[in-house]
């Protein structure tokens, strides 16, 4: 049996060195979107694509032809759409699930195959690295038993894909607001929480609140306006 990862962020690529070698199968791997294409595909010719974190629209060639399972940290059908992970934080959610989905046309629309629960306290980072072994067990149990994907069920709630213009932190925040803006922000890849002040632009990381104290790194440059 041939299965086949797509994902661009090292934390699954790590996890995905683990189980491949551990589970059955033929396992192949692909990480950016080039080598995403129908040929290179059919090559493999995998049971499943899982598609733990993925940036593009998946061609609907693909989508039609394999079984394409996507994960989304919301408990769908609440939370279909952009920027899960910072919209729950916003929402001031403690938890969430991690829904594995059949992927269709329609955005987060498919059909369900599992959830577990994921623990939002920490860095965006850190919540980003607990997810990629959640999501590695998640792989682990549907590749050792099939499981039929169930229609989503409730009511349907959409986020909005937030833009790097909403990373600038709100004037006059409480401290617990400005740490959930900063860690929410706080990954690899992720434009940082940040203020202006004047010409410069202050950009935040590493938060903590420690007895009623809130301290970050801080990265200072001067705003070009020209």
């Amino acid at each position: 049996m041939n299965y086949l990862v797509a994902t661009i962020k090292d934390w699954h690529i790590k996890e995905y060195e683990k189980y491949s070698n551990e589970l059955h199968g033929n396992w192949s791997l692909i990480s950016n979107k080039e080598e995403l294409t129908l040929k290179n595909i059919q090559k493999i010719n995998p049971e499943y694509i899982f598609f733990p974190h993925w940036s593009w629209i998946v061609p609907q060639e693909i989508t039609n032809n394999y079984n394409c399972i996507c994960f989304h940290m919301t408990d769908l059908p609440y939370g279909r759409g952009g920027s899960p992970l910072q919209n729950l934080i916003i929402n001031g959610q403690k938890t969430t699930k991690i829904t594995a989905l059949k992927m269709t046309q329609e955005l987060d629309a498919g059909g369900v195959y599992l959830k577990r629960s994921l623990d939002l306290a920490g860095s965006a980072q850190n919540i980003f690295i607990r997810s990629s072994k959640i999501i590695a067990t998640m792989i682990n149990e549907m590749v050792k038993t099939p499981i039929k994907p169930k229609p989503q069920v409730g009511e349907i709630t959409i986020f909005k894909r937030r833009t790097q213009q909403q990373s600038l932190i709100p004037q006059k925040s409480s401290l617990k607001i400005m740490y959930d803006y900063i860690r929410m922000l706080d990954a690899d890849g992720y434009p940082k929480a940040f203020i202006q002040y004047a010409d410069k632009r202050l950009e935040f990381d590493n938060a903590k609140i420690v007895d009623g104290k809130l301290s970050a790194n801080v990265t200072m440059t001067i705003i070009n306006n020209e």
